[in-house]
């Protein structure tokens, strides 16, 4: 005889473990090391949801439980609106090898009536909805991570060469507030690369050009302009305006290493790019992580050894690629997602189309973050740099 609907639930519910809500509250408040997967559909999550939930749907469970839910042996507790889908959920999990699977009996709803924890999602827009709609389907962003970047602050050293990818991609990518600082002016030569500006904005300071093309571009990031450069004088009040990230496209040496000392005793992650005729390469310094930049560079070149772009010249789609790959390293950390570059040296040689990694040490003895620091304020950097 054919199963009903009822006869497969009964089968199923007395095949998987429950949990009442008393109990599931109970532990959580007891600290038990517990895995929340909510299976309801996204509509019903953004009504609120468990705190610490894994919002994994019911119609995706067996394509996506692999990425977001790794670890087999965790112990999972299943939930839904009233305790129906969770229990065919449970059962799918433990038909996947899943080792400690339970559902919540009976669901969300009556969570809520009873008063226990809840959490409402970021309230995206329906604009939003769409305009961020494939990092929504991505499991490493989701919600929860395009909320992330939504309320996360990146602060870009530059509107030049590097500055103007990275702001680009910072902005589509919907990082909510980007601050810019440069004291420049758009001229007619900077066009070949510096991708934000454009014909009619010669002449005019390089943060308002960049402020309106990312206005345009999308209007929910805020954008702090900073028509002024970087120096000992106003790094503390620039720096101090809690940023998460800082993304250096700067192209001198007195401004890096005081951009380094400053992070560090901050403790604000940078990430770092430089550019030279057709090569460019990437790090990232986490303060106390790794190595900085001074235990990469512990004193500048001779000027002669590191002429600029200016005297050097510089591929126009160089600082595209260098620029991208900063702005991802930012997206990275904001998400805290994959492998940021931190003591590790990306080098890009554009006339063999070909990339190389490097792994830098920290190095104990550095004047800044090493064991024993010798520099523990600001000092005379054009001076420092000068002396080489």
């Amino acid at each position: 005889m054919a199963k009903t609907y009822a006869d497969l639930l009964q089968e199923v519910k007395g095949q998987i473990k429950q949990v009442t809500l008393e109990d599931l509250n109970d532990r959580i408040k007891g600290g038990e090391s517990i895995t929340l997967v909510d299976v309801r559909e996204k509509d019903e999550w953004r009504q609120g949801y468990i705190p610490n939930s894994v919002h994994l749907p019911r119609g995706f469970l067996e394509m996506q439980a692999g990425s977001k839910l790794p670890d087999k042996n965790a112990k999972l507790v299943v939930y839904c609106a009233g305790g129906v889908r969770s229990a065919f959920a449970a059962k799918v999990l433990q038909d996947m090898g899943y080792t400690d699977v339970e559902s919540a009996n009976p669901g969300y709803g009556q969570w809520k009536d009873k008063g226990f924890p809840i959490e409402a999602p970021f309230a995206f827009t329906d604009e939003q909805l769409d305009r961020y709609s494939r990092h929504l389907l991505l499991p490493e962003v989701g919600e929860k991570g395009q909320q992330k970047l939504l309320q996360a602050r990146v602060l870009l050293l530059g509107a030049g060469g590097l500055g103007a990818p990275s702001a680009l991609y910072l902005a589509a990518a919907g990082v909510g507030t980007l601050g810019i600082i440069d004291g420049d002016h758009v001229d007619a030569s900077n066009l070949q690369r510096q991708v934000i500006h454009g014909m009619d904005r010669v002449g005019t300071p390089k943060v308002e050009s960049a402020a309106k093309t990312i206005a345009n571009l999308n209007p929910d990031v805020k954008i702090i302009p900073f028509n002024e450069r970087l120096d000992s004088s106003n790094v503390d009040r620039i720096f101090d305006m809690g940023w998460d990230v800082i993304v250096d496209g700067l192209d001198n040496f007195p401004t890096r290493y005081l951009v380094n000392d400053a992070s560090i005793w901050k403790n604000i992650p940078v990430v770092h790019g430089s550019i030279f005729r057709f090569d460019g390469q990437v790090t990232t310094f986490i303060p106390h992580q790794g190595p900085c930049y001074r235990c990469l560079y512990p004193e500048p070149p001779p000027a002669h050894l590191a002429p600029s772009c200016a005297e050097a010249g510089v591929l126009g789609v160089l600082p595209g690629v260098i620029g991208v790959l900063q702005a991802t390293e930012a997206v990275k950390i904001i998400l805290g997602q994959g492998k940021p570059l931190n003591g590790r040296l990306l080098q890009y040689d554009s006339l063999d189309m070909a990339f190389r990694t490097f792994k830098l040490r920290h190095d104990k003895s550095c004047p800044v973050c090493g064991d024993k620091p010798t520099i523990t304020e600001y000092i005379d950097y054009e001076g420092f740099c000068a002396n080489v």
